[in-house]
């Protein structure tokens, strides 16, 4: 976890609003990242905070991939905004903790849409040169090669596939609602849940089974919660916030794709 996403951020201060707004966003991700079918498996669910993340939802892949499918990518961009959608369901309300997810999503459906050929309405064309081209001048490389109609053409397909990925991720956790919010409770306490705790979290062993039969060799899975002094929300500057995916560049099935940067709060 260090490698991936950094050391703790021990003399970080979060009020209890804070904690429980990421926990339900590191959650959005996971349970829309278990649940679709073209998703990495989750690895590790942590409301610790390390480098720039709040939290950090980690997903790997469990075998090498060169290609990614459009359905693939969709789930993809789906889980991205798990996170932004469970705080909407929860919380009636939204915070600046989505701001990498977003950055990352929009990211995404751009390539998919001017790289790919993913768009059903504008079809399998590419729009513009690539921008990480080495031998193009960052001028030329920046010069679109398309009309002003189409750059607005393309910018609504960006928020379509966005605006779906969206209403999917909120539809899942709807239909997973009372897991939301059973499994959130218990990272809020134990901060972090690992791969085969989730699962069986999932399958509705009791959070006591659970993480009495995780032992001494997960000490980050049944540490006891941290006390933190309380601080508001309001009160927190903007940063990057709960949702970080997190799936490393070499292993990432949107690498395949192009997809720059890792995948999951900050």
């Amino acid at each position: 976890m260090r490698v991936i996403a950094g050391p703790e951020k021990k003399t970080r201060v979060f009020s209890e609003l804070e904690r429980k707004i990421t926990a339900y966003h590191e959650m959005g991700h996971a349970l829309v990242g278990h649940f679709l079918e073209h998703t990495d498996p989750v690895h590790k669910i942590s409301i610790v905070s390390r480098g720039q993340a709040l939290g950090l939802t980690v997903s790997l892949p469990s075998e090498d991939r060169f290609l990614t499918s459009r359905s693939a990518l969709m789930d993809q961009l789906a889980m991205m905004l798990g996170g932004r959608a469970a705080e909407e369901l929860v919380f009636q309300e939204i915070t600046t903790g989505a701001a990498n997810d977003l950055e990352k999503a929009t990211a995404m459906s751009r390539q998919m849409i001017t790289r790919f050929g993913m768009s059903e309405k504008l079809g399998p064309r590419v729009f513009g040169s690539d921008p990480h081209q080495p031998f193009l001048g960052r001028e030329l490389g920046s010069v679109p090669s398309y009309s002003e109609e189409m750059a607005q053409e393309i910018d609504e397909e960006i928020y379509r596939l966005i605006d779906d990925a969206h209403q999917r991720a909120a539809q899942v956790l709807l239909e997973h609602e009372p897991q939301l919010h059973a499994i959130a409770a218990i990272l809020i306490e134990h901060e972090t849940i690992d791969k085969e705790q989730f699962q069986r979290l999932l399958q509705g062993e009791s959070a006591h089974d659970v993480l009495s039969d995780s032992g001494p060799g997960t000490p980050a899975a049944v540490r006891p919660r941290r006390v933190r002094a309380r601080r508001s929300l309001e009160s927190t500057p903007a940063r990057r916030g709960p949702d970080a995916i997190v799936e490393p560049d070499s292993a990432s099935a949107a690498n395949g794709a192009g997809v720059e940067g890792p995948h999951e709060p900050r």
